[in-house]
Order: C-alpha cells, then sequence, then structure tokens
C-alpha cells in the first residue's frame, strides 16, 4: 500500500489519499496530529507528504507514526519550503522552517527517533527557482555540496523546497 498524506485534491496515481478535509481525490479523512493514523502496523511500503509536514504540531509523533505504519525498508518523502524559501516564512499556519539537517534526530543515534526503530537517509535535495540568483544557488550547490551552501549562502541564494526520502530501520 502507498499513502499520500495530506493529499489535498492532487493525489497521486496508486495511493490512498489523506487530508484532514473532505474534497475530490481523499480517500481518508483524517487529521494526522491525532494518533493513531488509521492503517495498519506495517501496512506501507511508501509514504508521500508534500507540503504538509510543516503543519504538524508534533513531529516526532508524525515520524513515529510513518515509522509504525511502514514496512521494514518502506520509505517516506517530505517536501517542504526550505528555511531558506519566503514560503517557509509567508504561511502563519507553518510551525516549523526545516533545513537539510532535521531528519538526524530520528536516526538511530538520533533522541527523537521512534521506540521500534529509525530512519536513514536514501536522498536530500533542494529546489531552486528560476531566476539568477536561484541559478547562482544551484551551481553553489553543484560545486561545494548541500551543506556548505546552506550554512554559507542560503539566504543570499534561496531555494524553494526541501525534498527528503527517509527509509525505516527496523
Amino acid at each position: 500500500m502507498k499513502i499520500h498524506l495530506c493529499c489535498g485534491n492532487k493525489k497521486r496515481p496508486d495511493f490512498i489519499g489523506v487530508d484532514w478535509a473532505p474534497m475530490p481525490g481523499v480517500d481518508k479523512v483524517h487529521n494526522l496530529n491525532q494518533l493513531p493514523w488509521p492503517f495498519e502496523t506495517g501496512s506501507a511500503t511508501e509514504i508521500f507528504c508534500e507540503h504538509g509536514f510543516e503543519h504538524i504540531a508534533l513531529p516526532a509523533d508524525f515520524m513515529g507514526e510513518c515509522h509504525r505504519i511502514l514496512k521494514p525498508g518502506g520509505v517516506v518523502t517530505i517536501i517542504t519550503p526550505h528555511f531558506s524559501s519566503v514560503n517557509s516564512y509567508s504561511d502563519p499556519t507553518h510551525l516549523r522552517h526545516l533545513s537539510t539537517q532535521w531528519w538526524k534526530v530520528f536516526s538511530k543515534d538520533g533522541y527523537l527517533k521512534p521506540k521500534d526503530g529509525a530512519f536513514e537517509l536514501v536522498d536530500v535535495d533542494v529546489t531552486f527557482g528560476k531566476s539568477i540568483r536561484a541559478k547562482i544557488g544551484r551551481l553553489i550547490v553543484k560545486l561545494r555540496g548541500l551543506t556548505k551552501w546552506e550554512k554559507n549562502a542560503a539566504f543570499r541564494y534561496p531555494a524553494l523546497d526541501l525534498v527528503m526520502t527517509l527509509k525505516t530501520q527496523k
């Protein structure tokens, strides 16, 4: 089973769509801040969440539920505005502003890892717009890497979104 959290009316094909409000494409109406989520333990191979994680009140609970419902080796992809993006700050319902490092607290050495395992990084990237500043940011990432760009140049050459894929370790 594949689950698209916070799908709105843009549910991915072959996914079960979950959102807090009924609308076209939503198969299960559920507030993700309420636990447990309406899925069996170990029932999903993939979770996709685009522009929803930044609205979650308790990210440790969110990640714990992702870990619970994913099968061993299952993946969760989370897309959220990067902290350098104006989109991260322009919506007053955003509760956090994330970097490429946020996932580490849920890794095997992280203090917020789920009680029955952890997550490991599969892939991380940032997206950029089409302006000259965005092209310079993309070039800095290519030449110096995400970490150096994020520490030294992210606000001067901002990204749009952070795209992260994590795999369960059970």
